[in-house]
């Protein structure tokens, strides 16, 4: 089964990390950015650090560099993420039976349980795998998160579009499609809060297994920028999840001990899981 990726440049926090992890199983990785350095609400990112951490990384010449031009004026910034996305996965779609497509602010810490059921999803002619990823909220002290968790404290993951897509397979918004997808979870049963409660699971991996998704780990100054350039921007000023962030950072132990009469979306658990220096912004 030939696999490539494709990542999409302009938040360095965990960039090197995230590659990393699944760098040894792929043939090539497409590296997608916009070539003004701009993000998809226009504002500035830091697209030579991140070219930086991508060449120091790329010790086998993987890395295939394509610029383009996705930070369209006057276009919303989801639409602008999903254009650069549906490039970068055609791009990367050329040699390819199957194409990764992590952000790069998850890690995969089980790279061999993931190429397993990538293999498995093929032969039952799947058109995405739907993978499970531990959403990480803050962090508490090194090695120590806010995760998102069920309102007993275990762990809820999440599903934001499947993370392997076969190649001809369209994505219709960010890296969500309509395709038939193959679902593996950590339990029988669905653990995503935001989806229905009997979504069919095909198959459970390890909890360990899950993808980390480092989502909101970040300094408070880091938080900022990436609020200003995130496809989803408007939803999180509109929401006041900054000030809510803000809020979970500094009462670690209120957010957790308040979590069996939290809404859903603001549950969370103490959890000790692996850790990386955080690039700066």
């Amino acid at each position: 089964m030939r696999l490539n990726a494709y990542i999409m440049l302009g938040d360095p926090a965990f960039l090197g990390p995230s590659v990393r992890s699944y760098y040894p199983y792929v043939d090539r990785i497409v590296v997608s950015y916009d070539e003004s350095g701009t993000s998809w609400t226009g504002t500035e990112l830091p697209l030579e650090q991140c070219l930086e951490i991508v060449r120091a990384l790329d010790v086998d010449g993987k890395c295939d560099f394509r610029p383009g031009v996705f930070a369209r004026p006057g276009i919303d910034a989801l639409e602008n993420d999903t254009y650069q996305r549906s490039v970068a996965l055609e791009q990367a779609s050329d040699g390819a039976d199957w194409v990764l497509q992590l952000d790069t602010d998850e890690v995969m810490p089980r790279p061999d349980v993931f190429l397993d059921v990538l293999g498995r999803a093929d032969v039952v002619g799947a058109f995405g795998l739907d993978f499970p990823a531990r959403w990480l909220y803050t962090r508490v002290r090194p090695g120590t998160f806010l995760e998102a968790s069920t309102r007993l404290w275990r762990p809820a993951c999440s599903f934001p579009g499947p993370l392997a897509v076969r190649v001809g397979t369209t994505i219709l918004l960010a890296r969500q499609t309509y395709d038939p997808l193959y679902r593996a979870d950590i339990r029988p049963w669905n653990t995503d809060p935001a989806q229905r409660a009997d979504m069919i699971v095909h198959e459970v991996v390890p909890t360990e297994a899950a993808v980390l998704h480092y989502s909101w780990v970040r300094s408070a100054a880091n938080i900022a920028k990436k609020v200003g350039w995130s496809g989803h921007s408007e939803e999180w000023k509109a929401s006041g999840k900054y000030g809510q962030w803000l809020h979970s950072t500094r009462a670690p132990w209120r957010t957790v001990l308040k979590t069996p009469i939290a809404p859903k979306w603001r549950r969370f658990r103490l959890s000790t899981l692996p850790d990386f220096p955080e690039e700066g912004l």
